[in-house]
């Protein structure tokens, strides 16, 4: 399943959709559900409160475990044409409102580079021993179409082309062999990041905190993992005002997202919903470039089987 967040002209708030029709529409999951409902006995008011249930929003559906994927699914074979919206017609959303938010620096890659360019030093030993990530901020999470506001503290800011990864349930010392099963989900993810206020909060030996945590891109839309046949074989690339800046593919990383999620998982529970980033593809920011994204540029993040992130960077208000 495709699955975004939409609102319609109606002005009725956010609903959860499904992708139908070759992209073209959206399914709203929660009305095609009530519908079935109704047709078998049913009140509107009932068939509304126990679709609600499992279709909120993507964090109840992954809350709801098996069975709110079934009845998704259902929803979606049945094809109620009287609960599908033309995709030109709706506004996405930000697909997923996740508990918790990580982000990894999974590509060794990556890793060298920015070290290089930051500090002209080479890997610490430490970063091949284990996966290391920091803890974000997701409430401030924007989706698909949405503007960037740069903070008006850095001179310096940059995208950073990832994967993003939706765990499906909670858990606790999950066992490595076991780890990728607690992937529900995959999305692209765009960790904007301020360089120029990293260098500092990391010579500290803090952070990142003011340098990432101001907005983090996700979307378009949230893919099932059922849909990915393969984590480590995804074409990934970035484009700035429509110039190709980076290009890889997610089987370049180095911590393979088992290690990763073993880790995380290590005598602290995961949370049914939460994201974590790859980390960035080599080569997969403006850093590693050596340019960086000025007001008005339009950020563009597409992975294969999932689709294309677009953003513009906006100034901020005069006076913040």
């Amino acid at each position: 399943m495709r699955l975004v967040s939409f609102s319609a002209a109606t002005g009725a708030g956010e609903r959860l959709g499904a992708l139908v029709d070759n992209d073209a529409a959206v399914l709203d999951l929660a009305d095609a559900h009530a519908r079935s409902l109704v047709a078998e006995g049913a009140t509107e008011a009932r068939a509304a409160a126990i679709a609600a249930g499992y279709f909120a929003d993507a964090l109840a559906l992954i809350e709801s475990g098996s069975a709110g994927l079934e009845l998704a699914r259902a929803a979606i074979e049945r094809d109620e044409a009287a609960a599908k919206t033309p995709l030109a017609e709706v506004a996405l959303g930000v697909p997923l409102r996740p508990p918790r938010l990580r982000d990894c620096i999974a590509f060794e890659t990556h890793m060298r580079n920015w070290l290089v360019v930051e500090n002209g030093k080479e890997i610490p030993p430490a970063y091949f021993e284990i996966p290391v990530f920091y803890k974000g901020n997701a409430r401030t999470l924007i989706g698909p179409e949405a503007d960037l506001v740069r903070p008006a503290y850095t001179e310096k800011l940059d995208y950073e082309l990832e994967l993003g990864l939706v765990l499906g349930s909670d858990a606790v010392d999950v066992p490595k062999a076991e780890a990728e099963g607690q992937i529900w989900g995959v999305t692209c993810f765009n960790d904007f990041s301020a360089r120029d206020v990293q260098s500092k909060e990391i010579a500290v030996g803090l952070g990142p905190a003011k340098a990432k945590d101001f907005g983090t891109a996700i979307g378009p839309c949230l893919v099932t993992i059922d849909e990915v046949p393969d984590l480590y074989d995804l074409e990934m690339e970035a484009r700035v005002n429509g110039e190709v800046w980076s290009h890889g593919n997610t089987g370049e990383i180095h911590w393979r997202f088992d290690s990763i999620v073993e880790r995380m998982s290590a005598s602290e529970p995961l949370v049914a919903g939460e994201i974590f980033g790859s980390g960035t593809v080599a080569k997969g920011c403006g850093l590693e470039l050596g340019k960086f994204l000025g007001d008005g540029d339009l950020v563009e993040i597409e992975i294969e089987r999932i689709g294309v992130l677009r953003n513009r960077v906006v100034a901020p208000e005069s006076g913040s």
